[in-house]
């Protein structure tokens, strides 16, 4: 796109004029855009020369500066037009602005020298100075000449007609202007070289950096996924030998809770043999026997017969078949011996019998009414042995507990049966 003068026209005019004014006191103008748009603006003015202009350029901009300056050699006014290029500004604006300095320089028109400078090396006041003392073509000045002239010669005689006058300042303007074009060429391509050359190393640059980061990447993820490996890999052993601890404890547990039931229930049973032999025992150590006692009055009955009346001595054949009961019952008891019956201890002890049945009803009444008395939850399940055992799982409730031994406790099981349990299954609620 063309560059665009006419939307601060007005402002750009006024102060090309100034510079370009002799009477003026401002002898600098700097121009550049708007924005990233090819509109342009005057950015400043002043008249402190170049030593003033060169300290508002801008590095990140693209700017046009017009100066008149003294010329050394003649002392007439020189006008320098600066083309600058700032080294932040992007090769894609260098390139769409590069076609505007064409147009500013036929704005900005009248200029003797033109400089494209990019760096502050290229707009030293110094090396500007000296590109004007090389333009103007020579060391005298020329009003200067002329006047000498003048003054030192003598009459002039007609001249021929074959001399044509020539005009100095015409041909210095004429070769400043050839020179000034072909040296713009020569720099413009100088400065495009320079351009591709440090755009090349740029590229060169930045693609260098870019397969390192890439690489330096690549090892570092590479790093970080064998180290998420490793890890994971270690967090599974770690699970792995926690669960087999886990297994390996719930089977040790197992294995002595199956032995401490089996030892209760060997506890349990040869309590109950003992309490069997011990009635066995104390049967068979009486000091009267049933047996013997019932001949006893058998015999004493037998003299006073004829006393008897009829009817009493037909019944007196009754107590024969008890004589017979009791001795097909010695046999019977002589078989009971290895694993007797609790039936013989409740017929020696006939008063203890009542008891136990008055015990027994009593828990009945206990279970079915309100007051369940004293209570436990179960903390393992049990399975009865026999029927003088209960059965229950974890956290069922036994109630109207009698707690008859240190180990072993009775009471109603959750299914309403009542029977013994292991104690330390329950806890008391």
């Amino acid at each position: 796109m063309s560059v665009n003068l006419s939307k601060n026209g007005p402002a750009l005019t006024a102060a090309y004029k100034e510079v370009v004014d002799e009477k003026s006191n401002t002898n600098w103008a700097l121009f550049t855009y708007e924005g990233n748009s090819n509109d342009i603006r005057l950015a400043e003015k002043g008249d402190g020369g170049l030593e003033e202009l060169v300290e508002e350029l801008n590095s990140g901009k693209v700017m046009y500066a017009f100066c008149r300056v003294q010329d050394p050699n003649s002392g007439l006014p020189k006008y320098v037009l600066i083309n600058w290029t700032g080294e932040g500004v992007n090769d894609a604006r260098k390139g769409m602005c590069a076609n505007h300095v064409l147009s500013m320089a036929n704005f900005l028109k009248g200029a003797h020298v033109t400089i494209n400078a990019r760096a502050e090396e290229d707009v030293e006041p110094e090396a500007i100075m000296q590109k004007v003392a090389k333009a103007s073509g020579a060391n005298y000045s020329f009003h200067k000449e002329t006047t000498s002239r003048f003054q030192d010669s003598g009459p002039q005689g007609p001249v021929g007609s074959v001399y044509q006058k020539t005009n100095a300042m015409s041909e210095i303007r004429k070769t400043n202007k050839d020179n000034f074009w072909a040296q713009a060429e020569k720099e413009e391509e100088k400065r495009r070289q320079e351009e591709r050359r440090k755009a090349e190393q740029e590229r060169q640059q930045l693609e260098k950096e870019r397969k390192d980061r890439e690489a330096k990447e690549a090892a570092l993820r590479e790093k970080r996924d064998k180290e998420k490996a490793s890890q994971i890999e270690q967090q599974k052993k770690y699970q792995e030998q926690l669960e087999a601890e886990r297994k390996e404890q719930d089977k040790q547990q197992w294995e002595e809770q199956q032995k401490e039931d089996i030892q209760r229930k060997a506890t349990r049973r040869g309590e109950s043999v003992e309490k069997v032999n011990e009635a066995a025992s104390l049967i068979s150590q009486r000091s009267v026997n049933p047996r013997e006692m019932f001949k006893q009055r058998e015999r004493g009955m037998t003299p006073s017969d004829s006393d008897v009346p009829p009817a009493a001595a037909a019944a007196s054949p009754q107590p024969e078949p008890v004589v017979e009961d009791e001795q097909e019952a010695a046999p019977q008891e002589q078989w009971k011996e290895e694993a007797p019956n609790t039936n013989s201890y409740v017929q020696e002890l006939p008063d203890e019998e009542p008891a136990q049945v008055e015990d027994s009803s009593s828990c009945n009444v206990t279970a079915d009414s309100s007051d369940r008395g004293i209570c436990a939850r179960a903390l393992y399940d049990y399975q009865a042995a026999d029927d003088t055992e209960i059965s229950f799982d974890p956290d069922e409730i036994i109630t109207a507990i009698e707690m008859i031994d240190e180990g072993w406790w009775r009471g109603f099981g959750p299914d309403g049966h009542f029977g013994m349990f292991p104690a330390n299954y329950v806890e008391l609620i």
